[in-house]
């Protein structure tokens, strides 16, 4: 290539260049996230977004949530139109590949950060073979029971460790009045199966000895093991207070917070909103076992990851900031700024809330497994998850047996999922 320019001065005029059109570029840049947790949006405008930012100046981020129970068909909608944003915030399984199999989600296996992960953090967001991981994880839930400690206290009920156990201290909260024993509606249906069955459950079908034998067809959802979480949940009805039957989801919540329900069955992302509205103590127990000296499991439940927009046209600012969201950084700032959803990154994170470390520390003493309805299972239809939700709601409600839910669920399964034919 010939200029004209001496040697030096072309170097100096082609960095010049560089870096005025790199500028240009970085200050033109603005992100946009879609997510369905519409309730964090202050954490990321006055924390998470601010972190980013400020190392990385000239990219903008702007969080723009849905509602929860329309953020699936809002995002497919916007994808399908090419509205969507750049940064696609991921559900784990088989929503977020669907995504990616139709094209809609980048393949972010080269991103440098995918080291700080390991097989099983990536595996809700990776292609059955392992090839391609198309999310980059964020966190995960726990299950287990929030409870009331100054209602223990004063009802002078220990901390349950086995089932029976945990059914004596709910007979003893019954037979004092003062307190319903168990916050937890049906109306909503989705709790009964999450808070409900996917709770408890672990601790009877093994885990994942037990939801891998289920997607491999030598377990059946008619096997002991799978029935019996729902002859315990038949037995909660009693406990759950009257008008159960009709009390919603953030009904429930408010019986709790407000003080009139002395347990909850929980998912670690209630941490950060009932510190803020409970006055008083609380404490959180995992789901207690079947007999003394079990092994305990709980649903340690990949939850959340980002993802980037195939047809983004920010793709370079969008892997830069997906690169922060996988670094240790960004770990230790998401799980302490949202205390219940757990780091997957591989540098253990400190947490300073303590119900949030209390959840955290079954992960030392149980095994963890995530949702069996999650991966595979709901592929087809009926869609194993959904049926579940619905299964869960009926047994509670007496009006469907254990052995005729999980007799239907095994029929459905049975009806498109091969290896359980």
């Amino acid at each position: 290539m010939t200029t004209g320019l001496p040697k030096g001065l072309l170097t100096a005029a082609l960095l010049s260049t560089t870096l005025l059109g790199g500028a240009a570029w970085a200050q033109d840049v603005t992100l946009t996230i879609e997510s369905w947790r519409n309730d964090d949006l202050t954490i990321w405008q006055d924390k998470i977004i601010p972190a980013f930012e400020a190392q990385n100046p000239g990219i903008k981020v702007v969080f723009a949530p849905s509602a929860p129970a329309e953020y699936n068909a809002v995002l497919n909608s916007k994808l399908d139109a090419g509205s969507a944003g750049d940064l696609i915030t991921c559900r784990p399984f088989d929503a977020s590949l669907e995504l990616y199999n139709k094209g809609k989600l980048a393949d972010l296996s080269g991103l440098g950060a995918m080291a700080n992960f390991s097989p099983v953090a990536k595996s809700a967001w990776q292609t059955d073979d392992g090839k391609a991981t198309f999310c980059v994880p964020m966190a995960s839930v726990i299950h287990g029971f929030i409870y009331n400690k100054d209602a223990f206290d004063a009802l002078g009920i220990a901390v349950p460790a086995t089932e029976a156990e945990f059914f004596a201290a709910l007979e003893k909260i019954k037979a004092d009045g003062t307190y319903i024993p168990m916050a937890m509606g049906t109306n909503d249906q989705w709790e009964a199966a999450t808070m409900g069955y996917q709770n408890i459950g672990p601790n009877y079908w093994k885990g994942e000895e037990g939801r891998l034998a289920l997607i491999a067809g030598t377990q059946k959802l008619t096997d002991p093991q799978w029935v019996a979480p729902f002859t315990q949940l038949a037995k909660w009805k009693d406990y759950l207070g009257d008008g159960f039957e009709a009390q919603t989801y953030p009904d429930s919540q408010n019986l709790f917070t407000l003080g009139r329900a002395a347990i909850y069955p929980a998912g670690s992302w209630e941490i950060s909103g009932f510190n803020t509205n409970a006055a008083f103590k609380m404490g959180a127990f995992p789901p207690p076992v079947v007999n003394a000296g079990d092994t305990c499991y709980i649903s340690d439940h990949t939850d959340i990851a980002l993802g980037l927009n195939a047809a983004s046209p920010n793709a370079e600012a969008g892997k830069k900031f997906l690169e922060w969201v996988g670094s240790p950084e960004f770990a230790t700032l998401y799980a302490n700024a949202l205390p219940g959803f757990f780091s997957l990154n591989a540098t253990p994170v400190k947490m300073e809330d303590p119900l949030a470390q209390e959840f955290v520390s079954w992960r030392d003493k149980c095994k963890s497994t995530i949702r069996s309805t999650y991966q595979i299972l709901s592929r087809g239809t009926p869609n194993l998850e959904n049926e579940t939700w619905n299964a869960s709601a009926a047994v509670i409600k007496g009006t469907e047996t254990p052995e005729a839910a999980a007799a239907r669920l095994q029929a459905g399964l049975a009806s498109w999922y091969a290896p359980q034919q």
